[in-house]
Parts: structure tokens; sequence; C-alpha cells
């Protein structure tokens, strides 16, 4: 089916009072396991490239862009294509003729003044081409000038009121919120703020996202979607168990040489790490 804009499976979530799961692709093999998990599930799902995969592309967006559109075309379920933690505002302005139909534009790491500012310019672009831009407040130092902490580093939490005016001053359709998940987590042990969730959905009448979602327990996802997150990005997670179906098939077969072999094992098992997280952001 034709593809969708994030925003409008977003908007879906929230009305279901569930959340829609946003997965990052690296490769073909990627791109088909989530599209075979959300089949499975019956769900909606988003793919997701990142600027760090089309950095490790050689830096060319439309390959791995264009491949993951045609195999979302011919998906049974919809299927969402959003172009994920751009700083770059040269690959930002690809987006459009890519195919995306959102962005996250991250300028977490710069001051308040000059995140706003970028992410106020990429909104205002982004607003233009027709893209739901998602965007990102990094935890600001208690010293003028300071720069701010990475938003999933750990310790870092968003505060309600400043993500309140970032919202409302930069234009932006969603925020990402540091609530206790961090990036890259090989460990399902994150303990998340439901407190600081709580009062972030009550500050703020935007979609909230959660990033690394990879390292946080099943129930501390339940927990989060119950308190008002509505999509969930989810990259490690596939990352573990490509890796992990690869590594016990070649040490079970190690004469094997045809990337086939492994590469289809790997496959279904990052589709069915697909198809258990969709349960789990649905489980009501």
């Amino acid at each position: 089916m034709p593809l969708v804009a994030a925003g409008e499976l977003v908007s879906r979530a929230a009305a279901a009072r569930t959340a829609v799961a946003a997965f990052n692709v690296i490769t073909l093999e990627h791109v088909e396991a989530v599209v075979a998990g959300a089949e499975a599930a019956n769900s909606p799902v988003i793919l997701q490239i990142s600027e760090n995969a089309v950095k490790f592309r050689g830096g060319r967006l439309l390959p791995l862009a264009r491949a993951t559109a045609a195999t979302a075309e011919h998906a049974a379920v919809p299927v969402a294509l959003h172009l994920d933690h751009v700083q770059s505002d040269e690959l930002l302005r690809q987006a459009a003729d890519a195919g995306f139909g959102s962005v996250m534009y991250d300028a977490a790491h710069l001051p308040y003044a000059e995140n706003l500012a970028a992410t106020r310019a990429a909104a205002d672009w982004a607003h233009a081409q027709g893209l739901w831009i998602e965007a990102e407040l990094g935890e600001v130092g208690g010293k003028a000038g300071q720069r701010p902490l990475d938003a999933h580093a750990a310790g870092a939490r968003t505060d309600p009121g400043e993500a309140r005016a970032f919202v409302a001053d930069a234009g932006v359709d969603a925020l990402a919120v540091a609530i206790g998940s961090s990036h890259a987590m090989t460990t399902r042990t994150a303990a998340l703020d439901h407190d600081l969730l709580k009062r972030l959905t009550a500050a703020l009448d935007v979609p909230l996202v959660l990033h690394g979602s990879s390292g946080v327990p099943d129930s501390e996802l339940r927990a989060a979607v119950t308190g008002g997150i509505t999509k969930v990005n989810v990259g490690t997670a596939l990352n573990i168990a490509m890796t992990d179906a690869i590594r016990q098939f070649l040490t079970a077969h190690p004469e094997a040489v045809d990337p086939r072999k492994y590469l289809v094992v790997a496959r279904e098992a990052m589709a069915e790490a697909v198809t258990r997280i969709i349960g789990v952001l649905d489980a009501r």
C-alpha cells in the first residue's frame, strides 16, 4: 500500500491510547524484517533511516531510501518512512525528494538558543515541504552558555517548562523527551521517570517520543505508553537479534560462505523481535 506519514500513524496511536513502533534500519534485511514483523502483528510501523546509517552507506541517502520505500509500498500494513537524527541541513533538504514524510531534526547538542534557532528554521522548511517534524531538547546546565547534556546520556532529564516553551517557539510536531532511556543499550535495565513523564504529558500538547527504547524492560515500556508516549524508537534490539542469529549460525556451520544462509536467519530473528515489541506497545 502507499506510504503514509509518520504524523498520521502517531495521531492514530494517540487516539487509541497506544504507541506506534519506529525501527531504525541499516540494511535491506532490516527493512524486510521490520515489514514482515509488522505484518505478523497486523500493525502499522515506521521505518527510520538515521544520519549515521546514511554515513555508513557512503553518505548516499537514495539507495537505502528507495529500497526502503519500495519494500514499504508492497507491505500489507501502513508504513511510514522517517529520516532520523538529522544534524546536517544538506541531508535534511534531501528528505522530501527521497520519499520521506517526516524527519527528526537533532540540534539538541547545541546550547538552547542555538538549538531553538536551528530547529525553528528546520521546522519552517519541513512544513513548507509538507513534512512532519520531530525534535529533541537537550538538558541545559545551570551556568549561562553551558552546553547541554546529551538528551539520552545517563541522568539527563527534560524539563517540562523548558520543553513547553521550546515546542511553542520552534513549531515542531513532536518532541523526543529524556526520561531515563539511553541510546545503544545492550541490556534492558533502564528505569524510566514516570512522574516526569506525567508532568511532560500535562505540559505539552504535541506527541511525545521515547528514544533508546531497546534498553527499556517491557513493563517500563507499557507504563510509558500508558503515561503518554506515542512513538517508540527501537534500533539496537534489532542489531542484537541480527548479530546473535548470525553468530549462532556460523558457530554451528563454520563451513558456510553463502551470506544468504545466515542473512535469512538474521532477518527472521529481527522480524520476531519486531512482532514482539509491537505486541508490548499494543498490550491493552
